[in-house]
């Protein structure tokens, strides 16, 4: 279904924008009143088709350190008082990645134009999210886009930090396991295959274990491709699986029940939903509109859900930490309480920041123990298939050392 970025305007004269999935703009309107707006603009409505792609090649978007880097710069010139076109094709040269060179030029040929630089934005929303478009929208009509680009830098910059972290503290264990993996294939392709030529020859009357390992060695060795294949399959099966939305909540779900993930992807959702919410609601966004822009914003469907339902809460006029209570078994009840104390002081901007710093921290502590304990299991696991495989070859060895 089309996406429009859209403007709305109240019959109280309140201005609203943001993103709505609707079949045309005669639609987009209809959702709009239902709502109490009557649609001022809109923008986008390019409906998105899915190809069917067989490519392992998983992203070919922007890295997120190109991102920084040209927001960075962009906000330098910006107070230099560089004309935001020219600005805009200047850091498209220095670009390396050419989708985002060219999203730049277009962006700059568009604000050439007329166009709003919001507006602009929100027609590459594979590049630049909603909370993007949506904290440029606010700069450009309080006058404040260099602060704003700067808030988001830092918002990008800490969002580096904590997945380098992440990775960081994983690394070990997946370059274990790899390398273990690797092995492996190459102990089973290269030599049992003759080993297993040998025993064939000596006519030794293998074990159950010993005649598995030999079919696996020779199967990987003569039908490879059908590894590929299969390997390739279940890729693509897990990706549409994934991608619909009933199996994206099943999997969402079955996330948040297992026993050691689940308090990382809590504490990680927390610390993403605090941090963009201090970025928006500092930035002037208001309330209910920063609650849709976080929702849309959030990876797992039943954040999104929990954050929706407070966005709807706050509009019939509850408390942001009233509304979060209800979601207690994924949102820490901390959350509520904090973000309480922010609305009975005028600090709600300020608490949800530090609770951000709190559960950064807090995720990658977390992260960090569980290296420490994968270690172990890791190391279970090699002396476990190490042992596996040299029983299973040894037994016929010494059944022909017996027979002679």
């Amino acid at each position: 279904m089309p996406r429009y970025f859209y403007t709305a305007k109240s019959f109280k004269g309140e201005i609203k924008s943001g993103f709505l999935e609707a079949e045309d703009e005669t639609e987009l309107a209809r959702l709009l009143r239902q709502e109490g707006y009557v649609l001022v603009s809109s923008e986008g409505g390019e409906e998105k088709k899915e190809k069917f792609n067989l490519s392992l090649s998983f992203s070919q978007g922007v890295p997120l350190t190109e991102k920084m880097m040209c927001i960075r710069n962009l906000q330098i010139m910006v107070k230099a008082g560089i004309a935001l076109p020219r600005a805009l094709r200047i850091l498209a040269t220095q670009s390396k990645n050419k989708k985002f060179k060219d999203a730049l030029m277009a962006i700059a040929d568009e604000i050439s134009r007329g166009k709003t630089f919001s507006g602009s934005l929100a027609k590459f929303p594979d590049i630049f999210s909603e909370l993007f478009v949506n904290m440029v929208k606010v700069g450009e009509e309080s006058g404040t886009l260099e602060e704003v680009l700067r808030t988001l830098h830092n918002q990008m910059e800490r969002e580096h930090d904590l997945r380098s972290k992440i990775i960081g503290a994983l690394i070990y264990p997946i370059v274990v396991i790899s390398a273990m993996m690797g092995i492996g294939v190459l102990m089973l392709i290269m030599v049992v295959p003759k080993l297993a030529e040998t025993f064939k020859e000596m006519g030794v009357n293998l074990p159950a274990t010993t005649r598995f390992v030999i079919w696996l060695g020779t199967f990987l060795a003569e039908k490879w491709y059908v590894c590929i294949l299969i390997v390739i399959g279940l890729i693509f099966v897990f990706r549409r699986i994934v991608a619909a939305k009933t199996g994206k909540r099943l999997m969402d779900g079955f996330v948040l029940k297992i026993p050691i993930i689940s308090p990382i992807v809590i504490k990680t959702n927390s610390a993403y939903t605090t941090r963009t919410l201090s970025s928006l609601i500092n930035s002037g966004v208001p309330i209910v509109t920063a609650l849709g822009i976080v929702s849309g914003a959030l990876g797992n469907s039943y954040f999104q859900s929990a954050i929706s339902d407070a966005a709807e809460s706050v509009r019939k006029g509850s408390k942001l930490s009233e509304s979060l209570v209800p979601h207690q078994n994924i949102y820490p009840l901390m959350v509520s309480q904090m973000i309480e104390v922010g609305e009975e002081t005028g600090q709600t901007a300020e608490i949800l920041g530090n609770l951000a710093d709190f559960y950064e921290e807090e995720v990658v502590n977390a992260t960090k123990n569980l290296s420490s304990l994968i270690e172990p299991l890791v190391m279970l696991m090699v002396g476990g298939a190490v042992g596996f495989f040299a029983i299973s070859m040894i037994q016929p060895i010494y059944a022909i050392l017996n027979s002679l």
